[in-house]
């Protein structure tokens, strides 16, 4: 029995000194309850709707009114108006508003005759909850115009909403694909940089570089490199064998599939950065393994890959700001279900780039020629 108690005793001891596994297994089930409570099933606010006026009426006026006083007052959406319907559409495309909402040119007409008068969303369908959450704002709005007519009155002049699809039907599982891309990156990144970087100081292996003339940013470039090729790879399987199973619409046409390698690759190379960045310093090879689950989740849930971000509390949106994953997983969506250009994910990719520059740099200075 004492041989047992040995046994026991020794691991004890180890389990004592890794005072980083100790705080992550107390730490990491209350992330995960705080975070993904406050991910999922938060209510759609703050979303940007492009309002073109091409009436300029009475009644038009009074419609932007009222968007503006939802704007102020439930928040709902915030209006940028625009003075032509290409302009808000290219918008829409690019990202940068929600929805579009057009006010034809014969509404207040329409409005005065009783000849049932009738405005236009245009909303980008990649989204669900956004979709929805916009759609129904907008019928409250113009279900508030007018009141309805008396029984004896036969004319409409209560205005009609035609809702329209700017994209073909998105199911749930292509709006999850953009955010695995950028988890099987990620997991890459983690296994073949992070983990083995640190099992390599563990073995001694590490040594053999410290007796070479070779400095820490030539030492930490090729620990980035190499682990963001192995990302790559990995990033393009799934994002080829995903979009066959989503069912995305041409799935390898070859202009695509140029911009997702792009893509990939910038989100590769930030995210292998981040990795050194974290493990530059660490010893203990528990330690990677320990924080995989805490950076999984503080990274994944506050991006918007599996709810929009319009719905976070301020502290995760904060967070959202400065995550990578962000970035990656709106450059994918765009790329992956709009089929947009570079133009639209531009932000995206400096982002992304700056990042990477940032993290390998201070990788280097952190960088120790020690044991």
């Amino acid at each position: 029995m004492h041989r047992t108690l040995a046994i026991i005793e020794r691991e004890m001891r180890r389990f004592r000194r890794s005072p980083v596994l100790i705080g992550m297994s107390l730490v990491f089930p209350l992330v995960q309850l705080i975070v993904l409570g406050y991910a999922f099933g938060g209510n759609v606010r703050n979303l940007t709707v492009a309002i073109v006026d091409l009436d300029g009426g009475l009644p038009a006026v009074r419609v932007r009114e009222l968007t503006g006083a939802i704007a102020a007052n439930a928040r709902t959406f915030t209006t940028v108006p625009m003075a032509s319907e290409g302009e808000a559409l290219a918008a829409l495309r690019d990202g940068r508003v929600n929805g579009v909402l057009t006010i034809p040119p014969d509404y207040s007409r329409r409005v005065v005759s009783g000849r049932e008068p009738r405005l236009a969303l245009i909303e980008d369908n990649t989204d669900n909850f956004v979709a929805a959450t916009l759609a129904a704002s907008m019928n409250g709005l113009v279900a508030g115009l007018d009141p309805p007519p008396p029984s004896s009155v036969r004319t409409i002049t209560t205005p009609h909403l035609d809702v329209v699809e700017l994209y073909p039907y998105v199911p749930y599982v292509q709006y999850l694909l953009p955010g695995s891309i950028t988890m099987s990156i990620f997991m890459m990144v983690m296994i073949g940089g992070g983990i083995i970087f640190i099992d390599d100081k563990a073995r001694g292996l590490h040594e053999g570089y410290l007796v070479t003339p070779i400095t820490g940013l030539e030492l930490i470039a090729g620990f980035n490199i190499s682990g963001t090729i192995k990302a790559v790879m990995a990033g393009m399987v799934l994002m080829t064998i995903g979009s066959l199973i989503a069912g995305v619409p041409d799935p390898l046409n070859p202009l695509r599939m140029l911009r997702m390698l792009v893509v990939i690759s910038v989100t590769a190379l930030a995210l292998t950065s981040m990795m050194f960045l974290l493990m530059v310093r660490v010893k203990d090879p528990l330690t990677p393994r320990a924080i995989f689950g805490v950076l999984n989740t503080l990274l994944y849930f506050p991006s918007g890959a599996v709810y929009p971000q319009q719905a976070f509390p301020g502290w995760m949106k904060a967070i959202a700001v400065v995550d990578p994953f962000t970035y990656a997983v709106h450059a994918f969506k765009s790329l992956v279900l709009k089929n947009t250009g570079f133009a639209a994910i531009g932000y995206d990719l400096g982002f992304l780039l700056v990042f990477s520059c940032v993290a390998m740099t201070a990788a280097a200075l952190l960088f120790r020629r020690s044991l």
